[in-house]
């Protein structure tokens, strides 16, 4: 996986974007426990990946952006979780897709913690 600070920029951005051209997909995976409607939480997190996005692009914010990315990947773990428990019983496909993002959140951890050591 690249290090590279703007490519995480690139795959936040993506991300984000995401959450508000199809805001239903991720409506289904925000965990029942917080306050407020999915919606609300679906274009938080997707403004919040637009921002983290924007401060790594940036050399300037890059290290403080980094380090709150790290915390972003470790906040939305249990959001991963409920999903993986959601589709147990899905087709197989599916049930890989919400159980392969489970350990995918240690190398995305690693990767920003990465840039704000280097930045």
């Amino acid at each position: 996986m690249s290090r590279s600070p703007l490519a995480l920029a690139a795959l936040l951005a993506t991300a984000g974007a995401a959450h508000f051209a199809r805001p239903r997909v991720f409506d289904g995976i925000v965990p029942r426990g917080l306050p407020g409607s999915a919606r609300a939480w679906t274009y938080a997190s997707g403004a919040a990946e637009l921002a983290l996005a924007a401060g790594l692009a940036a050399p300037r914010t890059r290290r403080t952006a980094a380090l709150a990315t790290t915390a972003f990947f470790v906040g939305v773990f249990p959001a991963n979780v409920k999903m993986a428990r959601d589709w147990s019983r899905r087709p197989a496909s599916m049930k890989a897709v919400a159980y392969g993002r489970l350990p995918l959140q240690v190398p995305l951890v690693l990767w920003a913690r990465d840039v704000a050591r280097k930045s």
